[in-house]
């Protein structure tokens, strides 16, 4: 009676976790997105000669997992990303990969990955980069189409600003998106640093 699709489910007895924002406060209630963070009695409590990345992940007796989690009603979790690969869009979390399946359900699309940029209003915005498939072309026509389909389907501001056709896209030996990659040739056709 306790499981739910899609969720990771409870932590173990007597597992100290919590949910905490960007100001590392615990988040205010369920469906609020924020970072994991675990009590550290069992852990070993650093990394090992890492002392930038061991400060920044152990805080006062706690480990911060930099895992996004949602919290509902009955105390189950579910993962929302990785910290540094979530969005934050006019303050809202955004997983890259809801948006991601949202717009490969798209007729033209094979593929598609999604990166925050930069904008003044928002924080950031969505970029997409789209693989068609066979047959379609990379028109604006075809761009505002899928930024439609995206509209139409997930939250206001999770649909992609702007779309980019692209040929292929960085991948990994195990088939999973180098988004960091796109981040960096992004920052750099934008000249930032």
């Amino acid at each position: 009676d306790d499981f739910h699709a899609g969720s990771t489910g409870k932590p173990y007895p007597e597992t100290d976790v919590r949910l905490v924002d960007d100001e590392n406060l615990p988040v205010t209630g369920p469906g609020v997105p924020g970072v994991l963070w675990v009590r550290c009695g069992s852990l070993a409590g650093s990394y090992w000669r890492q002392e930038e990345k061991t400060r920044s992940a152990f805080v006062d007796g706690w480990y911060c997992t930099g895992d996004v989690f949602i919290l509902d009603d009955g105390g189950r979790y579910y993962y929302q990303g990785r910290a540094d690969d979530m969005l934050k869009i006019s303050g809202q979390w955004v997983s890259p990969g809801e948006i991601e399946d949202c717009l490969a359900r798209h007729m033209a699309v094979a593929m598609a990955a999604v990166i925050g940029v930069p904008d003044p209003v928002r924080t950031q915005s969505i970029k997409a980069f789209v693989m068609l498939r066979p047959g379609f072309e990379g028109t604006p026509a075809l761009a505002r189409e899928i930024q439609d389909h995206v509209k139409t389907r997930l939250a206001a501001h999770e649909y992609p600003r702007e779309v980019e056709f692209v040929s292929s896209l960085p991948m990994t030996t195990t088939g999973k998106i180098m988004r960091g990659e796109l981040r960096t040739r992004e920052a750099e056709r934008r000249g930032e640093d």
